[in-house]
């Protein structure tokens, strides 16, 4: 097996730098910030009660993060939208956000292009592409990214200025007087006056992890790497519950692209109504597959008592697994502290596999495909 203490086999199997942009996260949350509370947005935006994202892979995961931690506000709601045609819901009072990277992602282009026929609001976020063309033609403001990566390796601008977004429209006000306050806005402080405060407390925690995570730290002391070397070699499966559902997502989708490898992810408590029976058969494949159970303080407590006694069902049957806890004082760190983790686990993978994170050969030829199919 790969040694991942030999610092040589980051120049050697990670040419397009995916390293750099691992270590820009924390950075990279902050400009997003900077830049996301300077974008002006229309008055008109204030006069809606729902969002839609509509975005795909890396350009779509912000979405489906702000979509958690929002989830026990009163308004807006929010509705991630992965696909060709516009959710029939979509009116005057739903603000359109269409989110990629490329600008050339072709659902998000279809349902863009719908929504400019409707009377809802609209927004792209985009580094350039047919979206932002489309959207300048028509109008429409354009929020542009100008970090240049892989679209997974952008989250800070994918997430970040959504947050940014809500609090300029006063969704996020501060009502911490208020009793009827949602539990969950209680719990992660999501409100407009701590919001720039909790982004760079975002970017600290990530920037205190780096002394755990990163490549310079020693196997016996980085819980990245030693993740990675269990995962090796395995089928991997992720669980997560409530608000960290949308982070199990993010680390199944980076097992894919960095570490080229198999990953699948189920949610509690779901997964203990059918998946738990499913251990016994195929028996040979016990050995193959490693869970992954990701967990915070915040969830339900009956939740965690799930969480608990899964780990027991799995150890009777025979199946290799861990519960990994998030850091932080607060859900939008929780959040983004585990997500932080699985980019790292997902690097050393993609070590260990030796193979290049940064390509995604088998996508740019399923889309050469698409665009000679008429």
């Amino acid at each position: 097996m790969i040694d991942l203490d030999n610092l040589e086999i980051y120049r050697q199997y990670d040419p397009s730098g995916m390293l750099v942009h691992l270590h820009g996260l924390p950075q990279q949350c902050r400009q997003a910030w900077e830049k996301a509370s300077k974008f002006a947005l229309p008055t008109d935006f204030k006069d809606i009660n729902k969002i839609v994202i509509c975005g795909m892979g890396g350009s779509a995961i912000g979405g489906d993060l702000l979509r958690s931690l929002t989830s026990e506000l009163n308004k807006p709601l929010v509705f991630v939208h992965r696909g060709y045609d516009l959710p029939a819901f979509v009116d005057p009072k739903t603000l359109v956000i269409a989110s990629s990277y490329s600008g050339n992602t072709e659902e998000t282009l279809s349902a863009f292009k719908q929504a400019l026929a409707t009377k809802c609001k609209k927004l792209a976020i985009t580094t350039g592409g047919k979206l932002k063309t489309l959207a300048q033609e028509n109008g429409v403001p354009v929020f542009t990214i100008d970090y240049v990566s892989q679209p997974r390796a952008a989250l800070g601008y994918s997430f970040i200025p959504l947050l940014a977004l809500l609090c300029k429209l006063g969704f996020l006000e501060d009502k911490s007087a208020d009793p009827t306050l949602s539990l969950r806005a209680k719990r992660s402080n999501l409100t407009a006056r701590a919001l720039p405060t909790l982004v760079e407390g975002i970017a600290q925690t990530l920037e205190g992890l780096l002394d755990k995570l990163a490549e310079n730290i020693p196997m016996p002391l980085n819980p990245a790497k030693q993740l990675a070397t269990k995962l090796f070699g395995k089928l991997i499966v992720i669980y997560s519950a409530g608000i960290l559902s949308p982070v199990a997502q993010r680390w199944k989708g980076q097992f894919n692209e960095n570490s080229k490898a198999w990953a699948f992810y189920e949610t509690f408590s779901e997964l203990n109504h059918n998946t738990v029976v499913g251990y016994e058969f195929p028996e040979e494949m016990k050995d193959k597959i490693y869970i992954v159970m990701l967990r915070c303080p915040s969830l339900h407590p009956r939740i965690l008592a799930r969480y608990q006694i899964t780990s027991e069902i799995l150890e009777k049957a025979g199946m290799e697994h861990d519960i990994i806890d998030s850091q932080g004082e607060n859900d939008l760190t929780r959040i983004m502290s585990l997500v932080f983790l699985g980019d790292w686990v997902s690097y050393y993978l993609a070590m260990l596999n030796q193979t290049d994170p940064t390509p995604v050969k088998m996508i740019d030829y399923l889309k050469q495909r698409l665009n000679s199919i008429e």
